[in-house]
């Protein structure tokens, strides 16, 4: 028995003869690789019968010729496969020339008694490996098989047979080779449809595996889904409940700084500092926190509305000046003034760049921060391009795949050495696919980084000259409409016999 190498190189041989379009029907894949198994290695045991006709006759004829040409005529079968492809006429015409082959030789060799009459039974064999489970194909060789069989007993019984020249002795040798070669045959093709049936056993035991897993898999989704809603739902509980102190702190903290202040407390005045920026810090974690919480679960709402960018910009970098400056840093402000009003949500918008300026003042200790915006054309048309770089410790290219995660780091060691969460560039880059667009990041390590958020540019003046004109044509109609009231009861007044009609015509139009 072959190794699983050797089949496999057979198959991948033979396969090469199966055209495309077989290739994509599994069940008929199958019925052509054994159709080129049986027509690539076939002929060589069929070919035993003609060269023992040409052995053991003593008169060889035309007869041994035409079989023998018949038996080789299988070898071009796969290579008309792989040329045209109509597999099941294939198969057809080779059923017929099987059937032909061997009534040819039982004609001349014996008739019902002759030694070849053993291939008989390779043809229902090779009809069912052929055609597979098709009622039609089926009902197709079974009406060959009559057809072929009614002619040869016609030839045989009504119009003669001719005599074999052969000897009794020869006619015994003749079908022992008959026998020996198509028991070999038989044996091949269920050896064969045996390791295709294991095979096919082997595959179904598989895909019920992945059945199973698929199924595991599935409810482990639901599973996941439910424990991220649960989480979800706890973020915001949690946040919103961690909120109310959270504004105490910061409140009350803001009145002793004011009291300390007035009365000239300033040792005390460092302590309650500290205590009002980390009540600041710990709000703003909670909000990203809520935020991030929310647009998972899909509830985050985008409200857009005209915004002039320019002077959302610069507010944006007026806020955080002061902080900048704290740390010695430059933060530098352009807009592009021809972009104008976009529509968009200042809200959500300025959040992101919040965060991207936060984050850049955060990993920059010298230099400057430039917060610039301008027009660029996209992949869908024009985008507004808002950048904020840096000159800080910039980010090495191997990072870029998770910078965007949640309470993701450039390092191991920026928490500690220059604070933070992580969770500022995952916000912004949920934020800005909220808003239809996209966050980009381009960095070299010590040299800076540049942050650039990708909104698309759809300008205002466009839809408010479009409403000007529905409100025009609106004032319009209603002008039209003013000037046949004023006909109509200009016409009442003319005649006022006609006065109830007129009235009701005013009625409609008033309606109208």
């Amino acid at each position: 028995m072959p190794t699983s190498t050797t089949v496999d190189k057979l198959n991948n041989f033979v396969d090469w003869f199966i055209p495309a379009n077989v290739v994509a029907d599994i069940d008929m894949r199958k019925q052509a690789r054994i159709f080129l198994y049986s027509h690539l290695f076939g002929p060589f045991l069929g070919n035993t019968v003609p060269l023992a006709l040409y052995w053991f006759d003593p008169k060889p004829g035309f007869q041994i010729t035409v079989l023998a040409a018949s038996i080789t005529g299988f070898w071009i079968f796969p290579f008309l496969l792989r040329a045209f492809g109509h597999y099941y006429l294939l198969a057809t015409i080779s059923v017929e020339n099987l059937i032909f082959c061997i009534l040819w030789s039982c004609y001349f060799y014996g008739g019902v008694t002759s030694p070849t009459l053993p291939w008989v039974l390779t043809i229902p064999l090779l009809a069912l490996f052929y055609v597979g489970s098709s009622p039609r194909m089926r009902l197709v060789v079974l009406a060959l098989f009559a057809v072929n069989l009614a002619g040869f007993l016609y030839l045989y019984n009504v119009i003669g047979h001719p005599v074999s020249s052969m000897p009794v002795g020869a006619m015994q040798s003749l079908g022992m080779v008959s026998t020996v070669a198509t028991s070999i045959y038989v044996a091949m093709m269920a050896l064969f449809y045996a390791n295709a049936l294991a095979a096919q056993v082997e595959l179904g035991v598989e895909m019920r595996e992945h059945m199973a897993k698929a199924t595991e898999l599935r409810i482990a989704v639901k599973e996941a889904e439910r424990a991220g809603t649960a989480k979800s739902d706890f973020l915001a509980k949690f946040s919103h409940e961690l909120r109310t102190p959270l504004n105490a702190v910061i409140g009350y903290s803001e009145m002793l700084l004011e009291d300390m202040t007035a009365a000239g407390e300033s040792e005390a005045i460092a302590d309650v500092r500290k205590i009002h920026a980390a009540g600041h810090f710990l709000l703003k974690l909670v909000n990203e926190i809520l935020d991030l919480s929310k647009i998972e679960a899909g509830k985050m709402k985008v409200n857009l509305e005209p915004v002039d960018l320019q002077a959302l910009v610069e507010r944006v970098g007026e806020r955080h000046r002061p902080l900048a400056r704290q740390n010695g840093l430059d933060l530098m402000v352009s807009c592009d003034p021809s972009l104008g009003r976009i529509k968009t949500d200042p809200a959500r918008l300025e959040s992101a760049l919040s965060q991207l300026i936060d984050n850049a003042i955060k990993f920059t200790r010298e230099g400057r921060i430039a917060l610039t915006a301008a027009s660029a054309a996209g992949q869908t048309g024009e985008e507004a391009v808002i950048s904020v770089r840096d000159t800080g410790i910039g980010i090495a290219p191997e990072r870029f795949g998770s910078l965007f995660e949640q309470f993701n780091l450039a390092s191991d060691t920026s928490a500690t050495k220059y604070g933070g969460t992580g969770l500022g560039l995952a916000l912004s880059k949920k934020i800005s696919n909220l808003l239809g667009g996209d966050l980009c990041v381009e960095s070299k390590p010590n040299v800076g980084s540049c942050f650039s958020v990708k909104i698309p540019l759809v300008p205002v003046d466009a839809l408010e000259r479009t409403e000007v004109q529905d409100v025009a044509e609106a004032l319009s109609e209603a002008d039209a409409c003013h000037h046949r009231l004023r006909s109509l009861v200009g016409e009442a007044r003319r005649e006022g016999s006609r006065l109830p009609s007129a009235t009701a015509d005013v009625r409609v139009a008033v309606k109208g």
